[in-house]
């Protein structure tokens, strides 16, 4: 009974190891860790110079900072600051992934354009087939 407990055990932790491992998972976890530090780089730049630059000079006649602007008990400053963070993440990813299908389509169209050496091949040896009969017609 032990025993197939421990080989029970070694091939759930030999199935984890096999799916961890797998090249999808990897890049996965890879662009999640990406994602996120790309995350803060937005945050940081919409919280430190897009907010500043745009909201506080409208918020400064009503002598506030963006951050604590209120409505009722709701923080819509705070709001606000995450709605553009979205705003400017979506609209790069939405930018990144209409270049990567713009480029696989420019890949598609070389790919058709580029024809098979085999038929270019067997072109020239039909027309040289055909070449050779005229000549050996002609010479009847």
């Amino acid at each position: 009974m032990v025993r197939r407990g421990r080989n029970a055990a070694g091939g759930f932790f030999q199935d984890f190891k096999d799916f961890a491992l797998k090249g999808n998972v990897l890049d996965l976890a890879v662009a999640v860790i990406i994602g996120a530090a790309f995350g803060k780089i937005v945050s940081s730049f919409v919280e430190d110079v897009v907010m500043p630059a745009l909201i506080n000079p409208v918020l400064a006649q009503a002598g506030t900072d963006w951050r604590e602007l209120t409505i009722g008990p709701v923080l819509i400053g705070q709001f606000l600051g995450t709605v553009v963070d979205f705003v400017i993440i979506a609209l790069i990813i939405f930018l990144v992934v209409r270049a990567i299908e713009k480029a696989r389509r420019k890949e598609e169209i070389i790919e058709e354009a580029t024809p098979d050496p085999q038929i270019i091949a067997q072109e020239r040896l039909t027309l040289a087939v055909e070449r050779l009969t005229q000549v050996m017609e002609s010479r009847e």
